[in-house]
């Protein structure tokens, strides 16, 4: 049985992504569907065109699919004379209908802090208009521009940093200009990477995408083509079409930065996604921005990168949200970000930590930040702190560790005195922490050693 929404004419996504599709797999099953969604068949489902056309784009249609309170009814419509809602069943259906915090319903439906919380911030603080000499054309780092290809997402992000582009209270802005973005790009050598953006450049037309990554690929000076899209999580079934993998494989080397923010998101539908992606020869990294009641703890980040390298997607980035207006409640102290990074080191495959950036405000660029690993230094020792607490002298051009000479103090190790040892050569390591390796190493060193060549303090 087909469930078509009853959209009027103005709900309606632009003619520009109603290609006929050729779907793979023929029989794939999804995971979970609201109950609204029940009847619909699963190749229906399966189809990218189908969810676009029924995207939950209105209060009216969400209320008739998803379980809402007389006060959320309010704050929504409220919110959707500013920032229009639009929601695929397929990511709709990840929400715990009966939890108010879940992560994926913070991201996608409505809520009234975007009319509340920091309305004193800039819409576009990252100042990319001004650094645009084409419109639609961001050019801040010496060799790579952004591209905004469209305006439209299969999704609008409640914490998007171009809520701008969508605002409905506002006249529509024009959209931007291909061929002089185009131009651009010919006459600049110094650049050799483009990220096409929006928007998602993955829910444009077949034939529209196609043109600008084929005239992209004739100019000679660009290296890569990156693709900022948010498909994978919130549209994979977009990527379950050959006809779009075979186009996007003839103009390799394309790169998707993609954006899981929780491991919820990280479905079978949307491994599939990436698998299909990986298969024609296009990475896949993802871009995290840390979400105030989303992610921002230790374990659910750890989940989260765990199951990104599980499905081949490299965890590249956290970024800090951005400080633009209606999206500030999601907001969190860079204190907190600083916190997950150490929680992530040492504790999870290198591969899956991501780099925790800050993208500056004015238009200054993204800005790594890290915990402090280096307590202090001088021309003969350098002193670092590993991700247990332990803290190691290191040479800083590399001669070897002398050994300590000094005898423990009543049973304990020189070790714990203190960082000035290590400044002065006499120790190697200070430890205030249990650390589960440390024990380790400790009985398997007792095990090794005969009983008088054993410290005092060692049974």
């Amino acid at each position: 049985m087909s469930q078509e929404s009853d959209a009027s004419e103005a709900d309606k996504p632009p003619s520009s992504v109603s290609t006929v599709i050729e779907r793979t797999p023929s029989a794939y099953s999804y995971e979970r569907r609201l109950p609204y969604y029940e009847g619909v068949l699963e190749e229906e489902w399966n189809d990218w065109k189908w969810q676009l056309r029924n995207a939950i784009r209105s209060l009216r249609q969400l209320e008739k699919v998803f379980p809402l309170t007389p006060e959320e009814r309010e704050q929504i419509a409220q919110v959707g004379d500013v920032y229009p809602i639009l929601i695929s069943p397929y990511y709709l259906s990840l929400i715990e209908v009966d939890n108010p915090r879940d992560p994926i319903r913070l991201q996608a439906i409505p809520s009234v802090e975007e009319l509340t919380v920091g309305q004193e911030l800039e819409e576009d603080p990252l100042e990319e208009e001004t650094d645009s000499p084409v419109p639609g054309l961001t050019h801040r780092y010496p060799d790579r521009v952004l591209m905004v290809t469209t305006d439209f997402c299969s999704t609008y992000c409640r914490h998007c940093t171009r809520k701008r582009l969508f605002r409905v209270d506002l006249p529509r802005q024009k959209l931007p200009d291909i061929e002089a973005m185009m131009a651009y790009i010919r006459e600049h050598e110094e650049i050799h990477d483009v990220i096409l953006s929006g928007g998602d450049p993955l829910t444009l037309s077949l034939n529209k995408l196609e043109y600008i990554l084929s005239n992209l690929r004739k100019i000679p000076h660009i290296d890569i083509i990156r693709l900022g899209s948010r498909v994978p999580v919130t549209l994979p079934q977009r990527l379950f079409d050959k006809e779009l993998l075979s186009m996007l494989e003839k103009y390799g080397p394309l790169w998707c930065n993609t954006h899981f923010n929780h491991p919820n998101e990280v479905t079978k539908e949307a491994s599939l996604a990436v698998k299909n992606l990986l298969s024609v020869g296009i990475p896949v990294n993802n871009q995290t921005v840390l979400l105030k009641g989303v992610n921002d703890d230790v374990d659910t980040m750890r989940q989260l990168c765990r199951a990104l390298l599980r499905i081949r997607c490299r965890p590249y980035y956290l970024f800090h949200c951005d400080p633009v207006r209606g999206a500030a409640h999601f907001r969190t102290s860079i204190w907190k970000g600083i916190e997950i990074v150490e929680g992530l080191r040492g504790h999870i495959s290198g591969l899956g930590v991501p780099l925790y950036v800050v993208d500056a405000p004015g238009g200054g660029g993204k800005i790594p930040i890290m915990p402090n690993y280096i307590l202090s230094a001088n021309d003969q020792s350098v002193i670092l702190r590993n991700y247990e607490g332990l803290i190691v002298k290191y040479h800083p051009f590399g001669a070897p560790a002398r050994a300590s000479s000094h005898p423990p103090i009543n049973g304990k190790k020189m070790d714990k005195v203190g960082i000035i040892r290590l400044l002065q050569g006499e120790e190697g390591t200070l430890s205030s922490v249990k650390s589960p390796r440390l024990e380790r190493r400790k009985h398997a060193r007792r095990n090794r050693l005969r009983p008088e060549e054993r410290l005092p303090h060692e049974p």
